[in-house]
């Protein structure tokens, strides 16, 4: 079938999904191989949460400007360079000779992730009838969720039996591909009337978020950051955030919206939802750490274990929207956030000795429950967004889910950290590993705060659907 043939609620999310497909394929690589990574670099395998709380934070500071540069420039034209951008990183990621050319080429792929990402979402809100907007989103999942489940046993397989840079290579084809589809396929669409970019409020949100955020992930790594310098970085970062909050309240078109949060659901979706994804940010940093350096495992066997999680994520999607159009979004959300805090702390229990079939059952079930989570919360948060506020609103949510999956690695680093250096020892152990899932594991059970005040029938307008509900594909992406 050619592709001129599909109908574009379906046709435009499969484009977008490449680059979806990439950056999800990224990000679950370079977790399975960081022991090999800091090994060759001659770090500390826990100061490499750096590339991965590095890139996380490009993607939330850029992408603010995300939303006003395809109203600016036309989607297309912004989608087509951000691949083009991530793609360029990958490629230095995997010539870089240092942990800090790692991270600095880590943030050049996050500035392309910060407008490739959120602009192709974008792309689909604009493109598609709110109507039909849940099924079309399902088929953005379909390639999308394909990179997670790959992404681990790829990572270790080639990590393991040939060498980690040629992961970051992986992008180069997947990213020409994306670039033919975008020019093929994809209308160049943009706003008439576009207001000045608040530039000033981008610098504020900016420096706010990569102070606060890179402040706490260096805290308790003396020989990277002095611990004052680290204090003083956060505290930085925390003054720049409260001058952008200040700044937004009298700002018109401010860069992140945050009247925004004047909707119930939005703001149950993206502060509850931040708080959630803490534990869940941080799960692809320990679970393969911990499996390698603790259990001594092999990167591919640890990649054959943790890519189950993905694997049950999937197996949700052909289930989640007949359940939250049955059982209501409140109540899934209440039930399910304590499910998957628990089969997060599930993981303090892991010893070598666990049977690996154990460890893939658990996680198939987490990575089940997680999927059905993210599902409600990613839908929810649009459910009463007018039109007129879609990007904005994308911008928004975007920011805050990347900062929170930077915080969830930035705190399970921290507890390690400080587990180990309350030994006074250099190297981290089990126990180190299972303080750290408590700990997020807690943080993300306290997002049920968010769901209480939710009136019974939010995200009503999403489950009036068609006949045609009983469909797998009717749902909506995961992170």
């Amino acid at each position: 079938m050619q592709l001129k043939a599909l109908p574009p609620q379906v046709l435009i999310p499969l484009i977008v999904a490449c680059a979806l497909f990439m950056e999800q394929v990224d990000s679950t690589v370079i977790a399975t191989s960081l022991p090999a990574i800091a090994a060759d670099l001659g770090e500390d395998p826990v100061s490499l949460k750096l590339a991965l709380t590095s890139y996380l934070l490009s993607l939330a500071v850029f992408i603010p400007a995300s939303g006003w540069a395809a109203d600016r420039y036309g989607a297309r034209t912004v989608f087509r360079s951000a691949i083009v951008i991530f793609t360029i990183g990958s490629i230095l990621c995997g010539l870089s000779s240092s942990l800090a050319d790692f991270v600095l080429y880590r943030i050049v792929q996050g500035m392309g992730g910060a407008m490739m990402v959120p602009v192709g979402r974008l792309v689909i809100l604009r493109s598609v009838p709110k109507s039909e907007l849940v099924s079309s989103l399902a088929w953005l999942t379909i390639p999308a969720l394909l990179g997670p489940v790959f992404g681990p046993p790829l990572g270790g397989f080639i990590t393991t039996y040939f060498d980690w840079r040629l992961i970051f290579f992986i992008n180069v084809p997947i990213g020409v591909l994306g670039v033919f589809l975008a020019t093929r396929f994809i209308e160049n669409v943009r706003e008439e009337d576009v207001p000045p970019l608040d530039l000033k409020g981008l610098i504020l949100s900016g420096v706010g978020l990569a102070g606060l955020v890179f402040g706490f992930a260096v805290l308790g790594q003396e020989v990277l950051v002095p611990q004052w310098a680290a204090i003083t970085i956060g505290a930085t970062g925390a003054f720049f955030l409260f001058l952008y909050v200040r700044h937004a309240r009298v700002t018109p078109h401010a860069v992140l919206d945050l009247r925004l949060l004047h909707h119930g659901t939005f703001r149950a979706g993206v502060v509850g939802g931040s708080l959630f994804r803490v534990g869940i940010g941080a799960m692809p940093f320990l679970l393969p750490l911990m499996l390698q350096l603790s259990f001594g495992l092999s990167p591919f066997a640890s990649g054959l274990l943790t890519f189950t999680a993905s694997a049950g994520a999937m197996a949700m999607k052909f289930t989640a929207a007949r359940l939250l159009r049955r059982i209501g979004y409140k109540r899934v959300l209440l039930a399910n956030v304590f499910l998957c805090s628990g089969f997060i702390a599930i993981n303090a229990a892991f010893t070598p000795l666990t049977p690996h079939w154990l460890i893939a059952s658990l996680l198939l079930v987490g990575g089940f429950l997680r999927s059905l989570q993210f599902t409600a919360l990613n839908a929810l948060s649009y459910a009463d967004v007018e039109p007129a506020e879609m990007s904005r609103a994308t911008s928004f949510a975007s920011v805050a889910q990347q900062v929170s999956l930077s915080f969830g690695v930035a705190v399970a680093g921290l507890v390690l950290e400080t587990m180990r250096a309350s030994r006074g020892e250099v190297t981290v152990t089990q126990g180190d590993f299972s303080a750290a899932f408590l700990v997020v594991a807690a943080v993300s059970a306290l997002s049920v705060f968010f769901f209480i005040p939710l009136p019974k029938d939010a995200g009503a307008s999403l489950t009036a659907r068609k006949p045609d509900l009983d469909d797998p594909r009717s749902e909506v992406p995961p992170d």
